[in-house]
């Protein structure tokens, strides 16, 4: 599945499209704790959290993450949703819990 598949689907709320919609999507990866997160995120991966700071941002950069979904009705603030933009990481949110959205992502990428 790629990003653009996703955003397709409408599973969860488009915050930012992001600059690379082609990005093919690994796995989900379930993750609060920033320093495990850039260690241990497989590279294209949709990285769920609850986690809505400029740090994530930088970590889904660094570990080449396919998009972020902000899990449990979490948002970016405005200056992180304009970064974000700027950087063009795609980013998605949803009211669902962590690993329901993990496990929505997952089953969509089943069929």
């Amino acid at each position: 599945m790629k990003v653009k598949d996703l955003i397709d689907s409408q599973l969860f709320e488009l915050a930012n499209e992001g600059d690379y919609p082609q990005t093919e999507i690994t796995t989900p990866f379930c993750c609060d704790l920033l320093s495990i997160a850039m260690g241990k995120a497989p590279e294209g991966c949709a990285w769920v959290t609850v986690m809505a700071n400029l740090n994530t941002l930088a970590v889904a950069s660094l570990t080449d993450t396919a998009c972020i979904i902000l899990a449990q009705g979490v948002h970016f603030d405005e200056a992180t949703q304009s970064k974000a933009a700027a950087e063009g990481i795609t980013v998605f949110t949803t009211d669902m819990p962590v690993f329901d959205a993990a496990l929505a992502l997952w089953k969509q990428m089943q069929v």
